[in-house]
C-alpha cells in the first residue's frame, strides 16, 4: 500500500520530468530560430543533446542562455508591436467605415430608395456605432 509520501515522490519526479521535457524543447526550438547559428552548429548542438541530452541542455542554457533570453524578448516585442499596428488599423477604419455607410446612405436616398427619415436613422445609427 502506498503511503502520502509516496504520492508525493512520484509527484517530485513527474514534476521533474516535464521540467525537463520543457527545457529540452525549449533548447531545440531555440536552436532552429537562433540565426547566427549555422547549419553545422544547430546539427552539433542536436547531436549533443540527442547523446548526452542534460549536459548538453545545461551547457547551452549556460552558454547561450542571454541569447536565448534576448531572442524571445524580442520576438515578443515584435509581436506586441506586430498587435498594436493591428489595433491602429482597425481603430482607424472605423471612422472611415462610418463615412462610408453615410455615403452609401446618401446614395440610397438620392436614388429614392428610401426616405429622408430613414436615412436620417442610417446617419443617426452609423455616428452612434463610431
Amino acid at each position: 500500500m502506498n503511503s502520502f509520501w509516496d504520492f508525493l515522490v512520484w509527484l517530485f519526479w513527474f514534476y521533474v520530468i516535464i521540467a525537463c521535457i520543457w527545457i529540452f524543447i525549449t533548447v531545440f526550438v531555440d536552436i532552429f530560430r537562433d540565426n547566427t547559428l549555422n547549419g553545422w552548429g544547430k546539427a552539433l548542438w542536436v547531436l549533443f543533446l540527442v547523446f548526452l541530452p542534460f549536459l548538453a541542455a545545461f551547457i547551452y542554457l549556460i552558454a547561450r542562455g542571454r541569447g536565448m533570453a534576448e531572442r524571445n524578448a524580442a520576438r515578443a516585442a515584435e509581436a506586441q508591436a506586430a498587435n498594436a499596428d493591428y489595433i491602429r488599423t482597425v481603430a482607424g477604419s472605423s471612422s472611415s467605415s462610418t463615412a462610408a455607410e453615410i455615403e452609401k446612405g446618401k446614395q440610397l436616398l438620392d436614388s429614392g430608395a428610401i426616405t429622408q427619415a430613414e436615412f436620417d436613422a442610417l446617419k443617426a445609427k452609423a455616428l452612434q456605432g463610431a
